[in-house]
């Protein structure tokens, strides 16, 4: 399967374009935004598990990273509550257990730097928000390594940030609120990636915009 695989292009999904797929799991379900490959693949996708599911043990060859939406997500590691942010590095691996509450996940597949092996379990949900050199615009950072940038933003109400030509690109998730970027209006749920080489210029909506955001990471187009 090839889906949104041209990382030299824009491309975006709005919850309207959702189309749920049933994984090879029962009580399991996919929203795939990016994909290379199938039942193993590189892929950035929202998953969402209903109560008491189980995901059978897999080991992450390419590493995962992924952010709680919605309910708690759990492991024979830990539990995680909406807001938690987890790296799982390449070749580590784990069986995802979930209780009574379900869980929606944003998840990114092989997608790691093999270098990058650091494994993390950020509680994202309890750290303060730190204010950024930019006006108006709050941040906590997830994860970096190299040029890479993981984090969570919160604009207010009509920030807009002209981006300087994008070295690796950029990718939002939009968590709460709605964002612009001169052409078109996106609300919660929408996810976006612009290529390494472009330079947009983004606009928090009325009530302005909370978002995971990611940079860097994309090949030179």
């Amino acid at each position: 399967m090839r889906l949104n695989a041209d990382f030299s292009h824009f491309a975006c999904v709005t919850p309207e374009q959702y189309q749920w797929t049933n994984s090879p799991s029962a009580g399991v379900e996919r929203m795939m935004f990016d994909r290379i490959g199938d039942e193993v693949a590189r892929a950035t996708s929202l998953v969402r598990y209903a109560p008491h599911t189980q995901f059978e043990r897999h080991s992450h060859g390419g590493g995962e990273e992924i952010l709680v939406l919605e309910g708690v997500f759990a492991d024979e590691h830990g539990r995680y509550p909406a807001g938690s942010y987890l790296r799982n590095p390449i070749g580590t691996g784990h069986t995802p257990q979930i209780g009574e509450e379900g869980a929606l996940i944003f998840v990114k597949l092989h997608q790691f730097d093999p270098n990058d092996s650091l494994q993390l379990a950020v509680p994202a949900h309890r750290l303060p928000w730190q204010p950024d050199r930019r006006p108006r615009i709050a941040y906590k950072m997830l994860h970096t390594f190299k040029q890479e940038r993981i984090s969570l933003e919160r604009w207010s109400s009509g920030t807009s940030i002209a981006y300087p030509t994008l070295l690796g690109g950029l990718e939002f998730l939009i968590l709460e609120g709605a964002l612009s970027d001169g052409e078109q209006s996106y609300t919660a749920g929408t996810w976006c990636r612009y290529p390494s080489g472009s330079a947009p210029a983004l606009t928090a909506g009325d009530e302005g915009v909370m978002m995971y955001l990611k940079r860097g990471h994309l090949p030179a187009a």
